[in-house]
């Protein structure tokens, strides 16, 4: 997604569990956000032509032996040009002992929510009183650099902000970006708006109109390209993105892999065709997949046999389709998304605006983005990879994708193989897909679908002992899986009422031959994923 037409805000990323957060925090401001790695070179970040920078926090010490550093020239530039920056936490500290001050062990580490008190005749805090933020460090600052003053101090009498706005720098020792802390919006458009002199311009319908315009100056008049059905949000979005741009050169392919939903394949079809009046070619690769997916345990090999397979589908499908129209298509639409790149984490710092491998891990490979063959022969359209879900539901909103469709809880690409723990068999799909269609059932007629994010229903590789119809059963255990989010970095397990638990659980021992037992998981992200695998 080209920026060039918006104020960009650069992120430089150091490795810390809310640096999402700020991006999402930027955008929702009506401003444009790019996250990089903390080790981007300078010429990546003049690129941008970044109307100011956040430097994020991060779990390192600034002395530890291959801490990350600004980047090189960083600092002598934005001397130069007085470039708006704020350092978060570790950002803050790095700034601090670049420019000549010192940062020291906390005698006392300073952890969740303490109370700020901020200094009268601070640029940043503009007068505001009293109030509680959100600390997660050991280190502080002992002595600030020449031309910084103190912005605000914590009850514990450490510094919590310093500010040099002759020189551009600003500080905060605690993240304005998470819930926790109060006014952190307020402290974030202060800087962005009010010091930094940012136009927000970023809208959704300015999004779609730049994207249109991107993809039609990708694929040449003449040539045609693929979409990646999925079933999903994300793809059906870009599709019809896709197709305003490209009308009748864009040709659907909805893959049946053999691991979708209950009746997933039926209606499908039928939203694409009577509700979106997408032309659709559906492929049965049922057998081939499951075939090649036969004894696999490992669920990286699973995302990237399925990625593989995809790919030849559509290999296919070009060809078929290049025999039909005289021309094969050369390109390839996926909905990616901006958190399947992040938790893949495939490119070099200096790549897509993502963090690299250098502060931040792998998470998993996403069929889609880790889980392509190198070889692939398609040019990718991505054109959703830099946004978030909520966005993606806006944007789908804006081209009038109906909302019943919108509201589907998300489903990974990889289907049903992600959420059978082991080997993938015809038995455990078979009763993973009833128990999840019972679950969803259950969901929607206690009026709760739309209060969760995501809600599914996981195969558990064990037995356990049972009582059914007055005798022993060795059957299946099958876990449940409810969660709040707003863009799948970060999420909470949903607390169901007992009684709907208890329905549903009855329900599934009752209707799915096979299952005996029924657990919920009350584990949020982090520490874990949402999926299991």
């Amino acid at each position: 997604m080209t920026a060039r037409k918006h104020s960009t805000v650069v992120i430089l990323d150091y490795g810390s569990q809310y640096t999402q957060l700020i991006a999402r925090r930027v955008r929702e401001l009506g401003i444009y956000s790019r996250v990089l790695s903390g080790d981007a070179s300078l010429a990546r970040i003049q690129e941008l032509d970044p109307k100011a920078v956040i430097l994020s926090g991060g779990p390192s010490s600034v002395y530890d032996a291959g801490a990350p550093t600004l980047p090189a020239g960083f600092l002598e530039e934005q001397r130069r040009t007085k470039l708006p920056t704020l350092g978060v936490c570790y950002g803050m500290q790095l700034l601090v002992r670049d420019l000549g001050g010192k940062v020291d062990r906390a005698e006392k580490r300073e952890y969740g929510k303490m109370d700020v008190h901020p200094e009268s005749g601070s640029r940043l805090f503009s007068g505001r009183p009293k109030f509680s933020a959100w600390m997660s460090h050991g280190d502080e600052s002992a002595e600030l650099p020449k031309g910084f003053r103190l912005a605000a101090k914590s009850a514990a009498g450490a510094v919590a902000a310093a500010e040099a706005p002759e020189l551009g720098l600003y500080g905060l020792q605690f993240h304005p970006e998470v819930t926790h802390t109060e006014r952190g919006m307020e402290l974030l458009r202060a800087f962005l708006l009010d010091i930094a002199g940012i136009r927000p311009d970023w809208t959704m319908g300015s999004v779609i109109e730049e994207q249109v315009e991107r993809i039609r100056d990708l694929v040449p008049p003449g040539e045609h390209a693929l979409c990646a059905l999925s079933g999903g949000v994300d793809s059906a979005v870009a599709a019809v993105l896709v197709h305003k741009a490209l009308g009748d050169r864009l040709h659907c392919v909805f893959v049946d892999h053999g691991l979708l939903r209950f009746q997933e394949r039926e209606r499908v079809n039928t939203m694409f065709r009577e509700k979106l009046h997408l032309p659709v070619e559906t492929v049965d690769a049922s057998a081939r997949v499951l075939g090649k997916l036969a004894g696999v345990a490992d669920p990286e090999k699973k995302r990237k046999i399925i990625g593989s397979e995809f790919i030849s589908v559509f290999d296919e499908a070009a060809d078929r389709i290049g025999k039909k129209m005289g021309k094969t298509p050369r390109f390839l639409v996926q909905g990616t998304l901006y958190p399947d790149v992040i938790e893949s984490s495939p490119a070099p710092s200096d790549g897509p605006a993502i963090p690299g491998k250098k502060h931040s891990h792998t998470i998993k490979s996403h069929h889609n983005v880790g889980g392509l063959p190198k070889d692939l022969k398609f040019t990718l359209i991505e054109p959703l990879r830099d946004l978030f879900k909520d966005e993606v539901r806006r944007m789908g909103k804006e081209l009038g994708v109906p909302e019943e469709f919108l509201a589907r809880h998300p489903f990974p690409g990889p289907g049903l193989a992600v959420r059978i723990i082991g080997d993938v068999t015809p038995e455990a799909i078979d009763i993973l897909q009833r128990v999840d269609e019972v679950f969803i059932q259950g969901i929607r007629e206690a009026g709760l679908y739309s209060e969760i994010w995501q809600a599914f229903a996981v195969f558990l590789p064990i037995r356990s002992v049972g009582v059914q119809g007055d005798g022993r059963t060795h059957d299946h255990v099958v876990a449940l899986r409810a969660v709040t989010s707003t863009d799948g970095m970060t999420a909470d397990w949903y607390r169901f009422p007992h009684d709907v638990l208890a329905r549903i659980s009855t329900r599934i021992c009752n209707e799915v031959r096979g299952v005996n037992r029924v657990v919920y998981d009350v584990s949020s992200k982090p520490p874990a994923t949402i999926e299991w695998e």
